[in-house]
């Protein structure tokens, strides 16, 4: 398999990281991203020009590109910079609409993809424990239209979003995935409450609160009660961006940490000339190879109609990057010593957003036991395919 990107994405590659270096340097970086907006929509929308918004969507819904490898080219951009913007709203967002929406809800993409739309996924709840099928959001019929009733916890800028893909149950019990339905709500809609706060990491999220909220006939995307798919394949698009934004920022602070044990010295000589820290080293740099192994293995299965074996890469994937980045943000904190606790050496910002990278769309252990049930389902259909009269071994 030739793991090359094409001339295309590599020149994505490099503009982004140019672009990133000389605008989005972790001074800037930090203050956009613990302000009280908590990105820059100047910035957000140079990024829409560079064409990192565009690559995210198949080039007959307008986009770039939208293989899960274009996707994983941009969000290891985004990870080596820390880039606090609200692209992952738009992926998931922009992909329900390739995949489910009309062609009057379609037409949202192009202002997705210009940057002039934040758009945000509202699905988790409080208490679903990363369950996509866990939704108690209520959606009931109200002559031609909806009303939707709930409530939705750390959506990723859900105060500044313009646009909200919203699920709800039109019928059913939480925890079946038979039931649940999407909406396109308008982010200023009557009857939404929001509750913003800057994230640990930087960036800003919000708790939201449906009452009586009323939308169209039009609102509804895909067909009544068959969310769930949907749901499935827009998460596991934001779990290949995640992983791949881990891998960029996990090389970065490989980086960081090579450059501190190379200068730093004791006793006359580089730390990194003593043995044990060489040890703990070679581990950090086996962890970061084997984490960007899974991020090719899962790029390479998402566009796959195997939905077992889709599903089992990204979840290795996102078990793997997990696993990988809390080693990297301990490891490459406590070798640079008590310097790799303070705000102002950059390191510690990758540590802490490498740390809640894993809690995003599922930490490290929801997605081992995801991998081990989506492997027994395999199982049970490869014995359910056995010929007439032959006996599974």
């Amino acid at each position: 398999m030739n793991f090359e990107h094409t001339e295309d994405r590599r020149m994505l590659a490099d503009t982004l990281n140019r672009f990133i270096a000389e605008r989005y340097g972790i001074g800037t970086r930090n203050e956009i991203a613990y302000g009280p907006e908590g990105h820059s929509p100047a910035l957000y929308a140079r990024f829409a020009e560079l064409g990192a918004i565009g690559a995210l969507f198949p080039e007959e819904e307008g986009g770039l590109g939208g293989k899960g490898f274009d996707i994983g080219v941009v969000f290891e951009c985004l990870g080596r910079g820390l880039v606090a913007e609200p692209l992952l709203g738009a992926l998931a967002v922009g992909q329900a609409l390739v995949r489910a929406g009309s062609a009057r809800q379609k037409a949202r993409l192009e202002d997705i993809m210009a940057g002039q739309c934040v758009a945000a996924l509202a699905h988790d709840e409080p208490g679903s424990h990363y369950e996509l099928a866990s939704v108690a959001a209520a959606a009931s019929r109200n002559g031609d239209g909806w009303t939707i009733d709930g409530a939705k916890g750390v959506v990723g800028f859900g105060e500044q979003a313009d646009l909200l893909l919203v699920s709800a149950r039109s019928s059913g019990t939480a925890g079946e995935a038979a039931g649940i339905s999407l909406f396109l709500v308008p982010g200023d809609a009557a009857g939404i409450a929001r509750r913003g706060y800057n994230r640990f990491e930087g960036g800003r999220a919000a708790e939201l609160r449906f009452t009586g909220v009323n939308v169209g006939a039009d609102a509804l995307l895909g067909t009544e009660g068959a969310g769930a798919d949907i749901l499935e394949r827009i998460a596991g698009y934001a779990v290949l961006a995640l992983c791949a934004e881990a891998v960029g920022a996990m090389d970065v602070a490989r980086d960081y940490t090579l450059e501190y044990l190379r200068t730093r010295k004791q006793f006359g000589v580089p730390i990194g000339s003593f043995q044990a820290l060489q040890h703990r080293m070679a581990d950090m740099l086996l962890e970061i190879e084997q984490a960007r192994s899974a991020v090719i293995n899962a790029a390479a299965a998402i566009d796959g109609e195997d939905r077992v074996a889709r599903e089992r890469a990204l979840s290795a994937a996102k078990y793997t990057t997990g696993r990988a980045g809390t080693l990297v943000a301990q490891e490459s904190i406590q070798l640079h010593g008590g310097i790799g606790m303070t705000w102002e050496l950059p390191l510690a910002h990758y540590a802490k957003r490498l740390v809640m990278i894993d809690h995003q769309f599922g930490d490290e252990d929801h997605h081992l036991a995801r991998f081990i049930a989506l492997g027994r389902q395999d199982e049970a259909g490869a014995e359910g395919r056995l010929a007439p009269g032959s006996q599974a071994r």
